[in-house]
Formats: structure tokens, C-alpha cells, sequence
């Protein structure tokens, strides 16, 4: 699935008694991948709030979460339900933020086409959420 050039997929999860099993990006896109970031959020809290003028950024999230990116048609919400994990790839100048809903830790999983900036280089705030 597609939404103003977000691309959206939903994961095959793996469940049983043990927990959860899923792939968070796939053999092509991994290959172009210079940075990743496992991102534990309590409940309530956000994360994200940004955008990179310059890297796309794939991140699997693990909901219950609400997904909220800016586009140049306006903002959008996605809420990924409790126990299924998804992909979302945002192209750059994408503004996107993630919100736990649910009441336990909330796991994701970002990628980036460019190499981590500590100085902050390609990560530009933008509170969505």
C-alpha cells in the first residue's frame, strides 16, 4: 500500500507462546542501508517528530501504534494494531512521528540511506505529534 509516496506494507508476524518473530526490512532495501536504530517508547510517549532533507528512512513498527507523517498534501495517521508489525518508507523532506498507544514498551526498528550525523546534519525537528 501506498500514501503520497509513503509506502505502507504490512508484515508477516510469527506468534506464539515464546513471543513475536518478523523480518523488519527486506533483502533489497537492506543493502542500501547506512544507518540503523532499534527505538524502545513507553507508553504515551513519541518519538520521531522529524524529517531528513536528505535520507529515506524505512522503520517497522511493532504496534498498537499511531504513525503520523507531513507531505505536501497535508498530514496523515496510520494505526498499526496491537501484535502486527509495519513498514513504512519515508522518502526524504517526509516529516514523520511515531506514538505508543498501547500499555506496554513499544518497539521500532529505523533504517537510513545515509550514515548517522550526531551533529544532527540531516534530521530536522518537526513536532507532528
Amino acid at each position: 500500500m501506498a500514501a503520497n509516496g509513503v509506502e505502507i506494507e504490512t508484515l508477516r508476524v510469527h506468534a506464539d507462546a515464546r513471543g513475536s518473530l518478523f523480518e523488519p526490512i527486506d533483502e533489497p532495501t537492506l543493502a542500501a542501508q547506512r544507518n540503523v536504530h532499534v527505538v524502545l517508547t513507553q507508553p504515551n510517549a513519541v518519538r520521531g517528530n522529524h524529517y531528513h532533507p536528505e535520507s529515506a528512512e524505512t522503520t517497522t513498527v511493532f504496534g498498537p501504534c499511531l504513525v503520523r507523517w507531513r507531505d505536501t498534501d497535508g498530514v496523515h495517521d496510520a494505526d498499526v494494531p496491537a501484535g502486527e508489525a509495519w513498514r513504512f518508507r519515508f522518502p526524504p523532506g517526509v516529516a514523520h512521528a511515531y506514538r505508543n498507544t498501547g500499555t506496554t514498551t513499544m518497539v521500532l526498528v529505523s533504517f537510513s540511506s545515509r550514515p548517522h550525523d550526531p551533529s544532527g546534519g540531516d534530521t530536522v525537528r518537526a513536532a507532528i505529534l
